[in-house]
């Protein structure tokens, strides 16, 4: 006849098999809580990345606007700032300084000799001085600027004074003849102070000291 296990034997056969389903139930959770933490931790740095290049997207987005905003507020501040265009002036401020040696019939016509002088590469003192010797219009001009707008005393036809001078529809028209004649037959020819000038625009010996003498009083007008 068989003999039934005893009862103690079934007690610690069911004690082992309990500490068995225990160990792989906590086996279980805890793999599922790794597992999760680590689904839950690659969702929060995925998260965060995101964050962060959203963040960095909109700094640089930023910085990019307002270098924008600081490169048309320059190029706004240079269109509204005139150049300087001689020792230092604008072109405004250099007509203006010209305009206080400058009397009679060529009262206010400074605009018209610091621009043609800038335009042909002519010092504008050297261009009023020569005017000034040549017209004497520091007390009243003469004839040719009243009668032909002849600025520089040049000669040519027109018929003006005997038909031995030119004529110019305007003082401002023989204001830019006057410099244009300076700049390509003089200043370009490597003929540029008064002494230089001298033996080709006149025949008086005096002609570049006077012109020297009417460059300092314009220069410190």
């Amino acid at each position: 006849m068989k003999k039934l296990p005893s009862v103690k034997l079934m007690f610690i056969a069911l004690a082992v098999i309990g500490c068995i389903e225990f160990l792989v139930n906590r086996f279980e959770q805890v793999t599922l809580m790794t597992f999760e933490s680590g689904i839950t931790t690659s969702g929060n740095l995925l998260i965060e990345t995101m964050m962060l290049k959203n963040e960095k997207d909109q700094l640089e987005k930023g910085n990019t606007i307002e270098e924008t905003h600081q490169e048309i507020e320059i190029i706004s501040l240079k269109a509204s700032t005139p150049p300087i265009v001689f020792e230092g002036m604008t072109l405004s401020e250099l007509a203006s300084k010209l305009d206080r040696s400058l009397s009679s019939d060529l009262s206010g016509y400074g605009s018209s000799f610091a621009k043609y002088s800038i335009d042909y590469g002519v010092d504008p003192y050297l261009a009023v001085s020569i005017s000034l010797l040549e017209t004497g219009c520091t007390w009243g001009c003469s004839t040719l600027v009243r009668s032909c707008n002849n600025v520089g005393g040049m000669k040519g036809a027109g018929g003006c004074n005997g038909g031995s001078y030119a004529v110019f529809d305007s003082l401002d028209a023989g204001i830019e003849a006057m410099i244009s004649n300076l700049s390509r037959n003089y200043i370009q020819q490597g003929l540029v102070t008064p002494e230089q000038i001298n033996t080709k625009y006149a025949t008086s010996s005096t002609w570049a000291m006077k012109v020297n003498n009417y460059i300092e009083k314009v220069r410190n007008a």
